[in-house]
């Protein structure tokens, strides 16, 4: 049977924190997609979904849009949907009018491993799990709710309810919410649902259930769905990479970012894939049938795609003039940006530069470390068309055609969307086959930060450890420097782990200055 689905999206969602700095809380990423997809994955494609839309909605409204071609969606924009006069209930209220016929109502930070019902007669989603001190929770008499009980119950009989319910009398759930006013307003969806029960049969139905809105239990989701996943995709804050609908969205916070992603794929046409749709947020390719390089690669495919990069790597002759306006950009790239992301790392994460011990060794400050960079000479770059951030998680490999694919391509080199460093790419490649992205998802790194002593260990692959050898010999046979590659690829750690989450970022840090001081 075809039905409606209410979601509610306009929440602010402050429960999780920095995980809704930049996004709605109904596309926080659980197993690479958002929640949001989970939760149209569990109902038929004939039913449509009124989303009710509020805090960062156009995003929301962005990644249906560029996502799924097939499904209906019905948008409310709900005003306010933070402050005085809004809640849950408000909004449930301004999608009023789309919702006269039966109906399912799903919280937007609700997850279920089960089949959902079609409202074909009024049930409620209820858990055997959950703390009912933070959910409200039903009594059920010969599974029928007899009633919703407020949290703080220390009645272990009765069953979490998990935000999840099929309205088959709709005319009584709108009418209690009518005559509710405020209450109805404060407490949402439960006060209808309790006319409900108060008139007709409630049935009680138990799922298996996945809260994802709050922050705890969000990563315990997160560690469930990720059992079975087949990505190693390291987070960041205002970026997502998303896998839906045989479609690879990528958001990023950054309009400009975007809009650049998109110009630059038509200069890399043949070797990155074709964009199929773009939105102020986001873009999407079709997804590739292919392994990322760093599963699958061996010595002779690694020398297959520096075969390639030969002809990738595009080397523009430029005027005196050109050289020096791309000299630079190089030296703003790698000087002032090192020393503004080295900054942000020190006031995100409470540390201050000083000589330290790094695994037994006396290290300088690093400070003095930078002062001894020949910059000008790094500037010297090589120009040409570049990726930007090219290791291999971001390079696919096609066993069936022997094809690469280079993906998340930078969007511009020091604002330069045509010309970049070709040694940038190498030291990407080089900073990727030291630290590898499997190895950190599986937390096989560990970092001992103690005042002025810092430990740190990796785990590595051996055919890593072989591509990076052979990377090297590879470089000197055709003319790169390989010891002005190693210190870019020093500055990369130094500038990526303003970045990315605790303790790893710790690693990036003390990683980049161990090796910026071994060769300086």
């Amino acid at each position: 049977m075809s039905y409606r689905v209410l979601i509610p999206t306009a929440g602010i969602g402050s429960r999780l924190g920095s995980y809704t700095k930049y996004l709605n809380k109904s596309l926080v990423s659980v197993d690479n997609k958002p929640v949001l997809s989970h939760q149209i994955n569990n109902f038929p494609i004939d039913c449509e979904f009124v989303v009710a839309l509020g805090y960062k909605g156009d995003l929301v409204r962005e990644y249906l849009e560029i996502t799924y071609s097939k499904n209906r969606f019905i948008y409310v924009d709900v005003n306010p949907y933070i402050g005085e006069g809004s809640g849950l209930g408000y909004t449930i209220m301004c999608c009023q009018k789309y919702l006269k016929e039966r109906f399912i109502f799903i919280s937007c930070d609700t997850l279920v491993a089960n089949s959902i019902p079609s409202p074909i007669s009024n049930w409620v989603g209820l858990s055997k799990e959950g703390d009912r001190n933070l959910y409200r929770s039903a009594e059920l008499r010969n599974e029928v709710v007899i009633d919703i009980k407020e949290k703080s119950t220390e009645d272990s009989d009765l069953f979490p309810y998990i935000g999840l319910a099929g309205v088959n009398s709709y005319n009584l759930f709108w009418d209690a919410m009518n005559e509710g006013g405020e209450q109805a307003i404060s407490i949402g969806e439960v006060y209808g649902l309790k006319r409900l029960i108060s008139k007709n049969k409630v049935e009680g139905k138990v799922f298996n259930w996945f809260d994802t809105g709050q922050i705890e239990s969000l990563k315990k989701t997160r560690q469930e769905y990720s059992k079975a996943s087949n990505y190693n995709i390291l987070e960041k804050e205002d970026e997502s990479i998303w896998f839906e609908n045989g479609k690879v969205i990528k958001f990023s916070a950054d309009t400009n970012f975007i809009s650049n992603r998109v110009k630059r794929s038509k200069e890399l046409i043949g070797f990155v894939p074709e964009i199929i749709s773009s939105s102020t947020n986001m873009y999407s390719y079709k997804k590739i049938e292919a392994k990322v390089l760093s599963e699958c690669v061996t010595i002779d495919i690694f020398s297959q795609l520096l075969d390639k990069c030969k002809e990738f790597w595009k080397i523009e002759n430029l005027n005196s003039g050109e050289q020096e306006k791309f000299e630079t950009k190089c030296k703003s790239f790698y000087k002032k940006k090192t020393i503004d992301r080295i900054s942000l790392f020190y006031q995100r994460f409470d540390k201050s530069d000083s000589i330290q011990i790094i695994n037994g060794k006396k290290v300088k400050l690093l400070s003095e470390l930078l002062d001894n960079i020949c910059w000008d000479d790094l500037s010297k770059g090589i120009p040409g068309r570049f990726h930007g951030d090219f290791h291999f998680e971001n390079i696919l490999y096609s066993h069936h055609t022997n094809n690469f694919t280079f993906i998340d391509w930078r969007q511009d080199f020091a604002g330069d969307i045509h010309t970049g460093d070709i040694n940038y790419d190498l030291a990407k490649m080089l900073h990727g086959l030291i630290v590898n992205h499997e190895i950190i998802s599986d937390g096989k790194y560990e970092v001992i930060w103690h005042e002025n002593s810092i430990t740190y260990k990796l785990e590595r692959k051996q055919i890593l450890i072989d591509c990076e050898e052979y990377l090297y010999q590879w470089c000197e046979t055709n003319s790169y420097d390989v010891r002005k590659i190693k210190i870019i690829t020093s500055l990369i750690y130094l500038n990526i782990a303003a970045l990315h989450h605790y303790p790893y970022s710790l690693l990036l840090y003390s990683l980049g200055k161990n090796l910026l001081n071994d060769l300086i």
